[in-house]
């Protein structure tokens, strides 16, 4: 984690001290066990935000109370938090039980073991699925950043499913955090159309692979050998992708089409190898 300067920590409370909204909205301001106990009930179905804007403090208070709430269904997209977490909750049948849209590192063992569940969907249907009412979401947990001059709060670094889970759940409680950057486009809500809100200052999940071993580099050397200079490649995330984009630094003008890719694709652009000169799917 970086180191945080006096200026920049006495930024962050100018921010919060400052901020009219806070103040107009003091009211939904709650403690995180009255957020919880306030819009979480027994046999809930609850979103919690994906990846590195998990709401690591609402989230630490639910596993607390969570001997109160059994039969908690949890919606996950994307789940970077510590193994920890699923240890105490992910594999407790009548305390817990995560249904994950994709499944990461940290829930991949619940998964094989039968103590969590695994929803097969395109991420493009996911927001559908719940806006139609298909699936009913009791509550959505999520992570923003302080409101602008207008009230509205932005999602952050993690977009992805959050918006459209937020729209259609019942009850929308969020912590606003100071360190959350603010994104621009389709990715702010409005402070009024949050319930309940936790003031926080804890820093945003960071998340980094391994290097690739001996096994991902062998195949990463296979998968290289069947590109041929100007293809247009699909790259996914993980330790095997990470160990393809790096034997692929001999080739020559690459496209890339993806939904999603890792920093090696970063490497290869700076590197000049992808161009998406010669590229024919857009």
């Amino acid at each position: 984690m970086k180191k945080v300067s006096e200026k920049e920590q006495n930024e962050k409370k100018i921010i919060l001290k400052d901020n009219s909204f806070l103040k107009k909205y003091s009211k939904k301001q709650v403690s995180l066990e009255k957020a919880i106990r306030g819009y979480v009930d027994p046999a809930d179905r609850i979103f919690i935000d994906s990846g590195l804007s998990e709401p690591l403090d609402l989230t630490k208070q639910l596993i607390e109370l969570s001997p109160e709430l059994p039969d908690i269904e949890i919606i996950h997209f994307l789940s970077l938090s510590d193994l920890e977490y699923y240890k105490k909750a992910g594999g407790i049948e009548d305390l817990f039980r995560h249904n994950a849209f994709f499944i990461g590192k940290s829930l991949r063992g619940a998964v094989r073991r039968g103590q969590a569940d695994y929803t097969p969907m395109p991420l493009s249907e996911i927001p559908d699925l719940f806006l139609s009412g298909q699936m009913h979401l009791d509550t959505a947990l999520i992570q923003v950043s302080p409101p602008d001059q207008y009230g509205f709060c932005s999602y952050g670094i993690n977009v992805d499913i959050v918006k459209p889970l937020a729209e259609a759940a019942d009850h929308v409680i969020a912590e606003i955090n100071p360190n959350m950057p603010r994104t621009l486009g389709d990715s702010f809500i409005n402070i009024s159309d949050i319930d309940a809100f936790v003031v926080v200052d804890h820093d945003i999940i960071e998340f980094s692979y391994d290097e690739p071993d001996d096994i991902a580099k062998k195949i990463a050397n296979y998968v290289s050998s069947l590109i041929e200079d100007e293809s247009t490649i699909q790259m996914g995330i993980g330790q095997i992708p990470n160990a393809v984009t790096q034997a692929l630094m001999d080739k020559k003008n690459l496209g890339v089409h993806s939904e999603v890719f890792s920093d090696g694709v970063v490497d290869l652009v700076e590197e000049g190898v992808v161009t998406c000169k010669k590229k024919t799917l857009h």
